[in-house]
């Protein structure tokens, strides 16, 4: 559609008369400034311009409807590229057949359809800016993959990419060490658990001392980054308010201040930090050392079984 919407203004403007003083169409000036891109000029033209618009092509038929068809095409194209030329925008055409390999390199056909594996869990974005991609170090054609609260992406390795590469390094990485529990997706990241357990945070975003807290989850989840034992699921009680009060009574804690503990996914059983006060939060160090216990089964929910059967 968009490809028939530039011939008919291009026709357009080629067939045009002169018209009032002010308003006069461009008209091709004969100078040939649409090349075809090969893979050995790739790099040379994206250093020539700002931004590069590329026009994909099959290979041309030795119909001479066909032929004829392309030619007007080609003319419009540098039409184009003559009246953007003062903004350093350049114009090349691709060969499906003869720059495959260009073709493969450039395509986001794979990108497109691994996203449709994960939606509408872990969103998929892609930026054809090139300011854009500069601040988000970005390289062309290449997929970065963004950890919730890290501050670096994971480059992904081996580009071009197949789909089938792009999902399987997005299933080994979709689990953050630090995730939020969101109500579009709850019971499927609930089911996500590692070992029957959950590793769960209540921290109120809008609260100091919930932010205060979870500003420290986030130094943990940077510093345990590489370690795939490790995801913490963090909850804003502000986002589920009716299950407040159920929370409150299953686990027995108070949720109008911070807490961390480990749930048993299949009982509910669950143990807790013990957070004296508000303004006596744990450090990141006494947080990763808690945490270390919890991964090495020092605190386990079974212990708090044992605890209550000797009560009884």
């Amino acid at each position: 559609m968009k490809r028939t919407h530039l011939l008919v203004v291009g026709v357009y403007l080629l067939s045009s008369c002169r018209a009032e003083e002010g308003l006069n169409f461009p008209t091709y000036d004969g100078k040939d400034r649409v090349v075809s891109l090969s893979e050995k000029s790739f790099k040379q033209m994206l250093k020539k311009y700002d931004l590069l618009c590329l026009y994909y092509h099959e290979p041309v038929s030795s119909d001479k409807v066909a032929q004829k068809q392309f030619q007007l095409k080609e003319i419009v194209l540098e039409l184009v590229a003559q009246v953007l030329e003062h903004k350093n925008i350049g114009f090349v055409m691709v060969d499906s057949k003869k720059e495959a390999k260009l073709a493969k390199k450039l395509d986001y056909k794979a990108f497109q359809e691994a996203a449709e594996h994960f939606q509408p869990y872990i969103k998929f974005f892609a930026t054809f800016d090139k300011g854009v991609a500069k601040k988000l170090s970005l390289k062309m054609n290449e997929v970065d993959f963004y950890e919730p609260f890290m501050d670096e992406p994971i480059i992904i390795p081996n580009k071009p990419y197949t789909e089938e590469e792009l999902v399987v390094f997005v299933k080994e990485h979709q689990r953050p060490t630090l995730r939020r529990l969101r109500p579009e997706d709850m019971f499927e990241t609930w089911e996500d658990d590692l070992n029957g357990i959950h590793i769960v945070a209540f921290a109120e975003k809008s609260d100091p001392d919930g932010y205060e807290f979870l500003e420290i989850l986030k130094q943990v989840a940077r510093d345990n980054t590489d370690n795939p034992d490790l995801s913490i699921l963090w909850i804003d009680p502000d986002d589920f308010p009716l299950l407040v009060a159920y929370w409150e009574k299953t686990f027995k804690i108070d949720l109008f201040k911070p807490q961390i503990g480990v749930v048993n996914v299949t009982d509910a059983d669950s143990v807790w930090m013990e957070i004296p006060d508000d303004d006596d939060l744990p450090t990141a160090e006494e947080l990763e050392d808690w945490i270390e216990d919890v991964l090495s089964g020092k605190i386990n929910t079974e212990d708090d079984d044992n605890e209550d059967e000797d009560d009884d």
